[in-house]
């Protein structure tokens, strides 16, 4: 055998690809456009598409009639063919909050509403991190959640604050 046509070693030989992989990730491909077409238009604005794919998602919501929305999903389908779908997946993990990144969020959002109540100093704390916070209504917040926990009335406040930290710590 000459030198250039040596034979693949045993872990260099790419596979190819079966006809059910391939259908399997143009059908992950298609659910992800599905998604799309359900996303609120805020949200759908905020990722990065294509303007022949945000277009597609846009008019496949006006339609109503079941076989043009069927048809409005293949060409979504084959629209996310052209495109990279990892990123758009992950913003859509993490809207789902299935994403690790976003769990870390939610549980470090949820030490400071819980810190917040708890003592006084952690919204000095919390200000010196996130200056754009608004201190009066995390004052008032935080007064509100104790008197209904001292009540035993719903969390009310408590949400309230989660929703304000949450806006705040998301938006650095």
């Amino acid at each position: 055998m000459r030198d250039f046509e040596q034979a693949p070693e045993e872990g260099d030989e790419e596979q190819p690809i079966s006809k059910t992989q391939r259908k399997a990730a143009m059908q992950a491909l298609q659910d992800i456009g599905e998604e799309l077409v359900k996303l609120p238009a805020n949200k759908l604005e905020r990722l990065a598409l294509p303007d022949e794919l945000r277009r597609a998602v846009e008019d496949c919501r006006r339609f109503n009639k079941h076989g043009a929305i069927r048809r409005q999903m293949q060409y979504i389908g084959k629209l996310m063919r052209g495109v990279d779908g990892e990123p758009i997946a992950r913003q859509l993990a993490a809207w789902r909050g299935e994403s690790d990144e976003e769990k870390a969020l939610l549980h470090r959002i949820e030490r400071w509403r819980d810190r917040l109540i708890e003592n006084d100093e952690a919204l000095t704390l919390f200000l010196n991190d996130h200056p754009q916070a608004d201190a009066t209504q995390l004052r008032q917040l935080i007064r509100n959640a104790r008197q209904e926990a001292a009540q035993s009335k719903p969390p009310k406040s408590s949400r309230a604050i989660f929703k304000l930290v949450r806006e705040v710590m998301e938006s650095v």
